[in-house]
This record gives structure tokens, sequence and C-alpha cells, in this order.
């Protein structure tokens, strides 16, 4: 575990006061894609102990910003502009707290609690960024963007297709800080297509 403290991300983000390391994911990201253009609500799911929720208070600047976060631990910090719930995903209806205005941005760093066993871990990893791709479909602006975390396996191109229905642009993105044993990526999916108003 030593070396994990010791790594040169996790000390920056201990200097730069972030609750993880893994806002250089989400930073890195943005900076490549520019994300949060436009961007006033965000949904960000698996959000503890909160370093994406912290980028995403510094990138949304308007009085009128909020960002709803979803967890089953919870956030390392308070925010008026953040409405934080502490459940798991499968327990929530998200349709009263988010209401009628749409999403801009859902974000999503789920990831099951790992076992070792290669095959578990990438279903239920799948089966996590499933459940975060139904709240981009049913809660996205049309154009909106969702971001989502996926362990590499035979799920993979699977996952993809699903995006491919639904958005205009995917791009897959294996952030610099990203752990080196570490399975995951990032999909970033542009241009929301709302089919069901069709």
């Amino acid at each position: 575990m030593r070396k994990w403290h010791d790594d040169p991300f996790t000390k920056k983000a201990r200097r730069e006061n972030f609750e993880a390391r893994s806002v250089y994911k989400l930073e890195e990201i943005d900076k490549r894609e520019r994300v949060f253009q436009g961007v006033t609500r965000v949904l960000d799911l698996g959000a503890s102990p909160g370093s994406w929720t912290q980028y995403c208070l510094k990138k949304l600047t308007s009085p009128q910003s909020q960002i709803i976060a979803v967890d089953i631990s919870p956030l390392g910090f308070n925010n008026p502009k953040v409405i934080f719930i502490q459940k798991p995903i499968e327990e929530i209806d998200l349709g009263p707290i988010i209401g009628e205005e749409k999403i801009d941005l859902v974000l999503s760093d789920m990831a099951p609690k790992t076992t070792g066993v290669h095959d578990t871990d990438v279903a239920r990893s799948f089966d996590l960024a499933s459940l975060a791709l139904q709240s981009a479909i049913r809660f996205l602006k049309p154009g909106g963007c969702f971001i989502v975390k996926l362990f590499m396996g035979e799920s993979f191109e699977e996952y993809r297709n699903l995006l491919r229905e639904h958005f205009k642009e995917i791009r897959i993105i294996r952030p610099e800080s990203t752990r080196k044993h570490s399975r995951e990526i990032f999909f970033v999916a542009k241009g929301f297509k709302d089919l069901s108003s069709k």
C-alpha cells in the first residue's frame, strides 16, 4: 500500500487539497475533450470521496450551477451547489431530485469492489456502467456528454456499441494518472441523441 501513498499523483492531490488522485483523470479528459463547455448541471455517479465533484465545482462558475452526486460512501466535504445522495444507484429514483431540467454532463467513476477474479470484476464493472448509461439516457439533454469508466474485458465492444446507439461521437481515453496495473478505461460519449423524442 505504501507505494500508492507515495506516487506523484497522490502527493499532488494532497498538495492541491483534492479528496483523491482520481481528479487528474477527469482533468486530463477535460483538457483533451473540453467536456465542461456550456455545462451548468452535472450528475456525478460514484462520486465518493469527492475529487471529481471538486473538479466540477472548479469548472462550474455560474451561480445557477448544480451537481447531483451519488455514492454509497460519503463525500469528504459539503458545498451548497452539491446535492449528495448516499445510496446505491440501484435504489434511487433520481427523477424527482433532478426535476424537469435535463443534465448537461453525466459522469460515472463507479467501480465494483474488486475480487481479483478477472471475469467477475469485468462483469460487475459492465453492470455498473450499464446503470450509468441508463441514467444518461434518461436525464441528459440532447447533445449532452457522458463520461464512464469500464474495466477492459470481453464486454468492451458490447458497451461501445450501446454507446454508439445513443451518442454521435465516442472516444476512449486511458488517462496518464491511471495506475499501471489497472484495467480501467474511460469512454467519452458526446452528442447525446434523444431517441425518446422521435
